[in-house]
């Protein structure tokens, strides 16, 4: 029995929503799809199979930051055949790892490192006991910030003789669905989608003309651990310096060493740190139940990635609340990333692949892509893609300046039916009283008794 495997190699004695079943389906070779809310375990999918499967479990993952908190993850569980098998290897030690694939059991790496003839040729020598796409929302979300090998996951599985394969992602609209269909799961596919609704989590949105002042004014009656978002390294490390004299406060962004990354997830994970400023390199993966609230000191691009990123608060079940801060012309900063994107595209079709000492590293992909479907077919997919992304913020802004049920709109735009949760989000009457320093309702008293747990009673 799965519960059995379950008890011996993870010590728990029950599946939560969903997981038994997409073991199941993976059990008996089917190519899976699994939808599953943030929280809620998809990582066990692919490791209980692992263990009851004979051969390498090969994990294509987005970043390194996930990789490292996977297989930490893994280690802490007493698992010592897993490695992230990304650049933070050295070339000796990456050579190692292919030429004894054998003594693993979880191979996590990216498209990129996947995609090199080397490691697909070697791969494809070794018995595969499943294929595993981490994020795959990432097939349909690719651009400045994702990355077009993506598209070619496809061809990787073909190259390794087309294992079982296991899609998860906690966000997907329709659109999203079919194009991980169209790009990765070719034919007969089982498909699970479960509700991406987290009735623990209150959801506010604060317009302001001060985000420090703001910022600090919601720090000071926050109780528990916390992460607060920014959009890019630079403010990362401008909110930490604003804070650290008087938060237990940490930074984290990609553009840290890995021992750093590791000992600051680790420092968080402890509560040694009660917050974390960071770019959402941070949190994919992240095993910590109890984060009590995430704040977005910039505005998400889309809301697949705001939905993946608040729902790191609130894993353990408790009331938890998800606070996102806007000010006047914020999302300039998403108009700037994708007019960089055009100017990109613009360069490669003007001619600068003549000069390939001045391409950036996005811009070699893209021109090798181009090159390998046809540059007018290439021209067409990028420009979609972009269009796609305006799209997407063009809903966020829609989500920041709502006069209604901020849950049901979140749920309508994932193609779900709305759940009554009352109160659920500032629209509905959650609103944080200043005087008594809780959250309490205008309406219905329903969550003020969990909230209560989140904010300080300085009474």
């Amino acid at each position: 029995m799965l519960e059995k495997a379950l008890l011996h190699y993870f010590g728990l004695t029950n599946f939560r929503q969903g997981q038994k079943e997409v073991i199941e389906s993976v059990l008996q070779q089917q190519n899976t799809l699994a939808i599953m809310p943030t929280g809620n375990g998809k990582s066990l999918c692919y490791q209980l199979p692992g263990y009851l499967l004979e051969g390498l479990v090969v994990i294509v993952s987005p970043l390194v930051s996930l990789m490292e908190d996977q297989v930490y993850g893994l280690q802490k569980q007493g698992e010592k055949r897993a490695i992230a098998f990304n650049s933070q290897l050295t070339g000796a030690d990456r050579q190692y790892v292919l030429d004894h694939l054998k003594a693993y059991k979880f191979l996590f790496l990216s498209p990129e490192m996947l995609l090199q003839e080397a490691v697909l040729n070697r791969l494809s020598q070794v018995s595969i006991a499943l294929f595993v796409v981490d994020e795959a929302h990432c097939v349909s979300q690719w651009g400045i910030d994702f990355r077009p090998e993506y598209l070619d996951l496809a061809y990787a599985r073909n190259k390794l003789h087309s294992p079982t394969t296991l899609a998860l992602t906690a966000t997907a609209t329709k659109e999203v669905e079919a194009d991980i269909r169209h790009y990765l799961l070719q034919g007969e596919v089982a498909v699970f989608r479960y509700s991406m609704n987290r009735s623990n989590i209150g959801l506010i949105v604060e317009k302001t003309t001060d985000k420090q002042a703001t910022l600090r004014n919601y720090l000071a009656r926050l109780n528990g651990a916390g992460i607060i978002y920014c959009a890019t390294r630079n403010q990362v490390e401008e909110v930490y310096q604003s804070l650290k004299n008087d938060f237990a406060v940490g930074f984290y962004h990609g553009g840290l060493a890995s021992d750093q990354r590791k000992m600051l997830q680790q420092q968080f994970s402890q509560n040694q740190l009660k917050l974390l400023v960071a770019t959402n390199a941070f949190g994919m993966g992240i095993n910590k139940s109890d984060i009590r609230f995430v704040i977005h000191y910039d505005l998400p691009d889309s809301l697949e990635n705001y939905s993946q990123e608040i729902g790191r608060a609130g894993r353990d079940g408790l009331a938890s609340c998800a606070i996102l801060l806007y000010q006047p012309h914020d999302e300039q900063i998403h108009y700037f990333f994708q007019r960089e994107t055009q100017e990109q595209i613009n360069l490669l079709l003007g001619g600068q692949d003549k000069n390939q000492a001045a391409l950036t590293p996005l811009q070699e992909k893209w021109l090798q892509k181009s090159r390998k479907i046809g540059a007018e077919k290439w021209q067409q997919v990028v420009i979609q893609n972009e269009q796609n992304k305006r799209a997407k913020l063009r809903e966020m802004l829609g989500y920041i300046h709502l006069d209604t049920c901020r849950r049901t709109f979140l749920l309508q735009y994932f193609g779900e039916k709305a759940q009554s949760v009352d109160p659920c989000c500032d629209n509905d009457g959650l609103v944080v009283d200043h005087k008594n320093e809780t959250i309490i309702s205008n309406q219905k008293m329903t969550w003020q008794s969990l909230l209560l747990k989140i904010f300080k009673d300085v009474n």
